[in-house]
């Protein structure tokens, strides 16, 4: 059993990499405060009506400019949701970054999953009121039962 004054001891020889983590912790939170408004304003209002969505409106691009795009976009959305679930722990908005992570990532199901998050009422309020601060209409929704219950994966 570890008794505090190793701890203490462990504590103060790691003094730098307690820093380090709190300048990380501060960043995320200072970064999520002013990133997470911004995309959440980005998302159209119907997105969580559509059941498909359109493909973008791009120029044709090659093959392995396409494909590099997409790992690039699934390992920032990774990046979202891993800080996320640090910031369930540390200060910051972990649910709405896991969010924005889980619409930057492809996967199958990730629709399903998306309208279950965004309609829990706490997190449906948080981003709908964001969007009122940025003079946007509040998240579209089919007109469906609204439960809050687990999504149905499709596979």
């Amino acid at each position: 059993m570890v008794n505090m004054t190793q701890i203490f001891a462990w504590l103060r020889a790691h003094d730098a990499v307690l820093w380090w983590l709190g300048a990380l912790s501060l960043l995320t939170f200072v970064g999520t405060l002013i990133l997470i408004p911004l995309l959440v304003v980005r998302i159209p209002a119907d997105y969580f009506r559509r059941d498909r969505h359109p493909p973008q409106s791009r120029p044709r691009q090659h093959v392995v400019l396409r494909v590099c795009g997409l790992i690039v976009k699934n390992l920032l959305g990774i990046v979202f949701i891993v800080a996320g679930l640090i910031m369930l722990l540390l200060p910051g908005q972990g649910v709405l970054t896991i969010l924005i992570g889980l619409t930057l990532m492809n996967f199958p199901g990730k629709h399903a999953l998306e309208r279950w998050i965004v309609r829990q009422p706490a997190v449906l309020r948080a981003i709908n009121w964001i969007r009122a601060k940025a003079h946007q209409p509040a998240l579209e929704f089919p007109a469906e039962n609204i439960t809050a219950t687990a999504p149905k994966v499709k596979e």
